[in-house]
Parts: structure tokens; C-alpha cells; sequence
């Protein structure tokens, strides 16, 4: 009975010898640092796999990758080369590069999967995906409003998002009403149509201009992105608050007057605020001929509400030396957003006293000839 027993024992470790022989023999241990990943829809991953051979004689493996849900493609390389079955010596390692495709139209969620490297060498690896995935196209934008006046332009910043299979090139356009212009510049130049390729995006600027005319209020602005098999749209918003406006003038109209050199002459002037918004501080100033000059009378308007005029009332003062002829004296009216120009014409006359002393020395001319020719004429 006793060796019974033994010889059981002896053929149970015997039995046994051979598969820990066989397991250790075909021992390669698989590693990657980054074994869970976070990514969007559409992104493929790369994996940088290390497989270390322990033992002392040279393992073959095949590889393969398991788990991964139905529409996601992997591939495997060394180097340029697509690998299905790798060797290594004893001690060494070989890496191989694993990469996984994560479809755009996938559920957000984690994702386990493993590579594997024959005879029970597996590698778990999981992914993440960050957001519910689409086959579209996506048109956003941080900032849809833009509040502004009625005479500036407005620029907004949109991604174009390509999330089908495929490149794509989109016409663009927007659906706006009369009178209003828009463009849109992609690398800084002008386009209408832009082409994105498969999960990538672009930045494409729109320039709203309103028309000049407009009111104040707050507009819809609707872009597309479109082509023969997919289309995104995105409604931008255009507040607009006011229009400056400013005009410089004379009650009349007129924009001429007359002066005698040396003296001064007294202008009415209007501001009117033509916008839609009230002036605020608005300041007069003038550029004039050598030695002239003018002074305003006030200086500084406070403010001026919309529709409304305010009079000021110009001093222009000319240069004694003045010669007779037309002069042009330049007037502004300026508020820190929008200024008015008007250029008056001067004519210039000599005082009356210097007629009379021409009068009288043309007088005195004939009166000597007269006398003259009466005291040696008869001669």
C-alpha cells in the first residue's frame, strides 16, 4: 500500500514538471504605462506596448486584440510593418504599437478591452469617452452676442467641426435681411466655402456689418455651413444700441462771410446730433490762415440728445496785415466717438479810411497836373 502511495506521488509531480516547465518557457510579460484613457468621439489612441521575454530561451507570440464593441478597428505594427505574431530573445523586450479607433458615432461611456499576447499574456486596457458622439457637423461659437452702435462692424468667432467619416467642404452663407453684409475669413482670407477633413475643425471669422441706416434693436443673424450630404447652422445675434451722428452748420447753411482786415466778424454756429444716441462733451476748435484766429463761445457743449441742436457762437478775427481776397477758415465740431467739419469762406476787405486816403491822393495827383499845366502850359 505504502508504495502505491509513493509511485502516486512521483507520477503526480512528474505530471506536474512538464506544464510549470512549459508555462515558464512561454512567459512574456506585456506592459503599457497608460492603460485607462480619456478621448473624444472620432480620436484614435496609440499604444505603446512593451513585450519583456523573462526566460532564457527566445518566445514567440501572436498577437491579437479582444473586446473591443462592434464598429471600432484596431491595428497592430512594428515599426512600418503590421504585426501579427512577434519573437524575442531572453531578457529583451520588443514594443509594438497598438491603435484603436474610437467611432464617431459611439455612446459616451468606458470602454475595456484587452491585448493579448498568446499563451494567457494579456494586457487590460480601457477607454473613456468624454461626450455622446455624432456623424455630423457642428457649427458654435462662444460668444452668439454682440452688442454695439449702429456704425461699427461686428466679428464673431466660429468653429466648423467635421464629425462624418469623410472630408468635407461646406459652402457658407447667411440668411440676413436687406442691407446687411456679411463675410467670412478663414487663415485670414475671404472665403465662401471651406473644407475640413474627418474629426478635425476650423475657425472661421464673421463680419456682420449693419446696414447704415439701421435702427436700434436687436437682429438675428443665421449662418449655415452646408454641402450635398450634410449641413449645421448657428443663429449669431447683432444688439445694436445707437448711431453717432454730428453735423456742423449755420442756421442758413450758408458757409461764407466777410471781414475787414484787422476786425472781427461773429459767426452762428449749430451743432446738431443726427445719430440716434446722445453727444457727450463735445468741443469745438478751428484751423486758420497766419495770425487769425478764432474764439467759441461756449467752448464745450455738455451734451446734446438726439434730434436735438445746440448754438455756439464764433469769433473770427482776421490779421491786421490782411491783403483783400478770400480766405478759408476751418471749424470742428468733435465728440469722443464721431466729429463734424465745415470750411467757411472769408473775404477780406480793406478798411474804409484807406479808400479815403486812396480818394484823396488820387486828388491831389489831378490837382497838381491842373496846376501845372495852367502855370507852363500857355508857355
Amino acid at each position: 500500500m505504502r508504495i502505491k502511495v509513493w509511485t502516486a506521488a512521483l507520477l503526480f509531480i512528474a505530471a506536474m514538471l512538464p506544464a510549470s516547465s512549459a508555462f515558464s518557457a512561454g512567459e512574456i510579460t506585456v506592459y503599457t504605462p497608460r492603460t485607462y484613457i480619456e478621448v473624444a468621439p472620432g480620436e484614435e489612441v496609440n499604444y505603446s506596448v512593451e513585450l519583456m521575454n523573462n526566460t532564457d530561451s527566445v518566445q514567440r507570440a501572436e498577437l491579437s486584440v479582444t473586446g473591443l464593441p462592434s464598429g471600432w478597428n484596431y491595428s497592430i505594427s512594428s515599426g512600418s510593418f503590421s504585426a501579427k505574431e512577434i519573437a524575442v530573445k531572453p531578457d529583451q523586450q520588443q514594443t509594438v504599437t497598438v491603435e484603436v479607433e474610437v467611432p464617431l458615432q459611439v455612446q459616451r461611456g468606458v470602454y475595456r478591452f484587452t491585448v493579448s499576447a498568446g499563451n494567457g499574456n494579456t494586457l487590460p486596457l480601457a477607454i473613456e469617452v468624454t461626450e455622446q458622439g455624432t456623424y455630423e457637423t457642428e457649427l458654435t461659437t462662444d460668444q452668439p452676442n454682440i452688442e454695439g452702435h449702429a456704425d461699427t462692424s461686428f466679428t464673431y468667432s466660429v468653429q466648423l467641426r467635421n464629425r462624418t467619416a469623410e472630408t468635407q467642404n461646406y459652402a457658407l452663407r447667411a440668411q440676413t435681411e436687406q442691407g446687411w453684409q456679411v463675410s467670412f475669413t478663414s487663415s485670414g482670407e475671404r472665403v465662401s466655402s471651406v473644407e475640413v477633413e474627418s474629426g478635425e475643425s476650423q475657425t472661421i471669422s464673421v463680419k456682420v456689418t449693419p446696414p447704415t441706416q439701421v435702427e436700434a434693436g436687436t437682429y438675428k443673424i443665421p449662418i449655415v455651413a452646408e454641402n450635398s450630404s450634410t449641413s449645421a447652422s448657428l443663429e449669431l445675434e447683432t444688439a445694436i444700441i445707437g448711431k453717432y451722428g454730428i453735423e456742423l452748420t449755420t442756421p442758413s447753411g450758408l458757409l461764407s462771410t466777410d471781414i475787414t482786415a484787422g476786425s472781427d466778424r461773429k459767426l452762428e454756429l449749430v451743432v446738431k446730433n443726427t445719430g440716434t444716441v446722445p453727444l457727450e462733451d463735445v468741443s469745438l476748435s478751428s484751423s486758420t490762415p497766419i495770425d487769425w484766429a478764432v474764439a467759441f463761445e461756449p467752448k464745450t457743449i455738455d451734451t446734446i440728445a438726439p434730434g436735438d441742436s445746440s448754438t455756439v457762437v464764433a469769433t473770427i478775427t482776421s490779421a491786421d496785415q490782411s491783403l483783400a481776397g478770400d480766405y478759408v477758415v476751418s471749424m470742428t465740431a468733435r465728440s469722443p466717438e464721431v466729429s463734424s467739419n465745415a470750411s467757411f469762406r472769408v473775404s477780406v476787405k480793406t478798411p474804409v479810411i484807406w479808400g479815403w486816403v486812396g480818394i484823396l491822393l488820387i486828388a491831389a495827383v489831378i490837382g497838381a497836373l491842373v496846376y501845372l499845366y495852367r502855370k507852363y502850359g500857355r508857355r
